[in-house]
């Protein structure tokens, strides 16, 4: 398996002093970061790591096709189908091949038909779906000469492979990234390293004590939901909306701390999600690198919103059913994504052009539209969390069906420290990040500024939950 937190605290100083102290070159620190990454994936299934290769291989190799003067317009859109497709298909192979044989055997029984159709039990590769997205957008933007193509072959690795953001996100873009990885002006700085830490701290607070804690408390609801009582219905539901929130976020946060230490800037991936004001402001801050990206690689090629009202619609499901689906081979993640997508409607049909929600939310005026937005989001997360969508269903029905009283009141401590969140990143919101504590007031004395740090890392060692997978690990 990867590196748990503290293993990969470990690797990361490793390769943070080898990455500035040996290698001179931008080269040299590129060819570190491709071994690094490829220990890093490798430590977890190294019969892979042909996978990577082979994919980063395919996009360097498509982009300098594409991007050559040399190639013809049909050899170029050619090459531009083939690469897409090959990503797809390796998808499709590793990620949806039992799901899609599955569901058409149960089509097929339903008029009689019993077809043997063979299986195939392969090892789903941690993070392809990401990886894969990069490639994608790498060889679609050379192809429409927004970027030109690299001819860097280790610089591109390195962007496919980068380990702080490999398995789990953000889901760079080539104009971003690469260009960095190409640079030989990487520079530590004193304040690079400083709010690349705090976000590691930060990331690992959320992981190891939001998300963590609350797993354990989820796990038992979900798996007893039929006798643990309504209320703990809802506690549950609560709970894994900040277990999945700490748990993505955390490891994002990880991921853009660690990239700052190299000198590499990652874009943000969230950005307060749960004070949205509406299910539209909600996916502009949640997962932001796969929001866009579907913006930029789908939804605007199928028309967008430029084609009348229907078609927008029509474009927005294709969206979320694509995007549920993404997430995993389950038609829990399918119907989660047609729920967000039947949420959008109301943006789609009553609000006017330009009127999107603008600036920062207050509490007095838009405490009830995000307590609202909230709720229906983490409607959605128990579809998202069930096993099957009878599960979903049947725990969302008991939820609204009358009060079953509970025996117990699961999690008590774990929705202490949810709300502990809340209140936090509600009091920094206008902040870099919650630990970049401003220079007014006390915290002007390093002494407060260190003590808050050793706290939260000492909170992480004695309040950790049980050690549990990145969520985002299975995508």
């Amino acid at each position: 398996m990867l590196f748990n937190s503290f293993e990969f605290l470990i690797f990361l100083p490793i390769v943070f002093l080898l990455y500035w102290n040996v290698c001179k070159s931008g080269r040299s620190k590129n060819i570190l970061l491709i071994v690094a990454s490829y220990v890093f994936y490798g430590w977890w299934n190294i019969r892979l790591l042909w996978l990577i290769f082979l994919v980063s291989l395919v996009a360097y190799i498509g982009g300098v096709i594409i991007g050559s003067d040399r190639s013809s317009a049909t050899a170029k859109r050619a090459t531009l189908v083939v690469v897409i497709l090959l990503n797809i298909a390796t998808l499709v192979v590793f990620k949806y091949y039992g799901f899609f044989a599955s569901s058409f055997v149960r089509v097929l029984n339903v008029f009689g038909f019993s077809p043997d159709i063979p299986t195939l039990n392969l090892i789903l590769p941690v993070g392809i779906s990401f990886y894969s997205f990069q490639a994608i957008s790498y060889v679609i933007d050379v192809y429409r000469r927004q970027i030109a193509p690299t001819s860097d072959l280790v610089a591109f690795m390195v962007y496919i492979s980068f380990f702080p953001q490999l398995v789990a996100g953000p889901i760079e873009r080539a104009s971003n990234i690469l260009p960095q990885f190409l640079s030989n002006r990487r520079r530590f700085s004193y304040r690079r390293g400083v709010s690349g830490m705090q976000l590691i701290l930060w990331g690992l607070f959320k992981k190891m004590v939001i998300a963590d804690n609350a797993a354990e408390a989820v796990n038992i609801i979900f798996s007893q939901w039929e006798t643990v009582g309504t209320l703990n219905l809802w506690i549950g539901a609560f709970l894994f909306s900040f277990q999945i929130y700490g748990d993505f976020s955390g490891y994002s946060d990880i991921a853009i701390g660690s990239s700052r230490l190299f000198g590499i800037d990652l874009m943000k991936n969230f950005s307060l999600p749960y004070f949205s004001r509406d299910i539209a402001e909600f996916w502009k801050k949640w997962h932001i690198s796969l929001t866009s990206w579907f913006r930029d690689y789908l939804y605007i090629p199928l028309g967008g919103n430029r084609k009348g009202k229907f078609k927008a619609i029509r474009n927005t499901f294709i969206v979320f059913l694509v995007s549920g689906l993404w997430h995993g081979a389950n038609f829990t993640y399918v119907l989660w994504g047609a729920y967000h997508a039947i949420l959008h409607l109301p943006v789609k049909f009553f609000r006017k052009k330009g009127k999107e929600k603008a600036g920062p939310p207050s509490f007095f005026s838009d405490s009830f539209s995000m307590g609202i937005t909230f709720f229906l989001i983490m409607v959605g997360w128990v579809i998202f969390r069930a096993d099957t969508t009878t599960h979903a269903l049947s725990y969302i029905r008991l939820m609204f069906s009358g009060f079953i009283p509970a025996d117990k009141i699961i999690g008590k401590a774990s929705l202490l420290w949810c709300i502990t969140l809340m209140v936090i990143e509600w009091r920094t919101r206008f902040n870099e990040n919650p630990l970049a504590f401003s220079g007014k007031g006390l915290w002007r004395l390093p002494v407060v500024r260190w003590g808050s740090y050793v706290a939260i890392f000492l909170i992480c060692l004695f309040f950790a939950g049980s050690p549990q997978e990145f969520i985002y690990f299975r995508f």
